[in-house]
């Protein structure tokens, strides 16, 4: 199967739809590979992953394939997790991905055990427990990219298992360079008074939160009365709900919202050394 996958987006142009990702395969030499400039998938070889691992991986298997954007040969690198309900290659996801690969950071998306068993059969599932996606998203990923210049995060519950993966390698001595949270679910919608972030308030990782400012799961007036760390900077994105998009009565768009949340990031990842 490798051949016929390495075939399917190695076509100028080619681009995978929705749900193109295949739910079964084995790398060969290398993994799948998003250059920005021919705008297509391509395989390359000797990139730091696993190659022998199936797109869908029990829960004893953690390390997940990783799927690239931005050149080979960059300097920097950001794991990109995703959030509880939408896998990989969510409208968002993409846009992100395909923004910070052509400003030449490369970006590893992955997804978790139970994205991966949903993509392989189509039956929605519940989020593994937070063991499993601490080790997929943490231990496993970074394991495979290497810690030197990785900044980990994610959307939603994604960008919340890597700030504490981020405190977990702290504490063991082997830091990540930084952490990058969009959306942090600082509490389930309508249950503010259960806060999810004791793990913020004394992290020395650098970390960035981006947050619509009006989101259910952390309005700026709730997150402006936490306590958090100063290696934390957390900035808003203007009417934004969960996924940053604003009303219409704000007078600002979602492209205009993506659009700083990318130049958030990059300039995050383009300060850390």
């Amino acid at each position: 199967m490798a051949g016929a996958i390495h075939s399917m987006w190695s076509e100028p142009g080619a681009k995978p739809s929705p749900r193109a990702i295949p739910s079964r395969y084995t790398f060969g030499m290398g993994a799948l590979f998003c250059d920005p400039a021919m705008g297509s998938m391509r395989a390359m070889a000797n990139i730091r992953v696993q190659t022998h691992a199936p797109a869908y991986i029990p829960t004893d298997v953690m390390t997940p394939p990783l799927y690239f954007d931005g050149p080979a040969s960059a300097r920097k690198t950001f794991a990109f997790a995703h959030g509880a309900g939408v896998g990989m290659d969510s409208e968002f996801m993409n846009h992100v991905a395909a923004q910070l690969g052509a400003a030449g950071i490369r970006v590893a998306r992955f997804e978790f055990p139970y994205m991966q068993k949903t993509r392989a059969d189509g039956k929605r599932r519940p989020p593994d427990r937070a063991p499993v996606l601490l080790e997929t998203g943490g231990g496993a990923v970074i394991d495979a990219l290497g810690r030197e210049n990785l900044t980990i995060g994610g959307k939603s519950m994604g960008g919340r298992m890597a700030s504490m993966r981020a405190v977990h390698q702290e504490n063991a001595g082997t830091p990540v360079a930084g952490c990058i949270c969009l959306g942090y679910p600082f509490h389930a919608p309508g249950k503010p008074e259960k806060v999810r972030a004791d793990h913020l308030a004394d992290t020395k990782t650098p970390c960035l939160i981006l947050q619509g400012d009006r989101d259910p799961s952390g309005t700026r007036a709730e997150i402006n009365g936490y306590r958090l760390s100063a290696a934390i900077d957390v900035h808003f994105l203007e009417d934004g709900e969960h996924s940053f998009i604003p009303r219409k009565s704000s007078g600002r768009t979602q492209a205009e919202n993506w659009e700083t949340a990318v130049e958030e990031m990059i300039r995050f990842i383009s300060s850390i050394d």
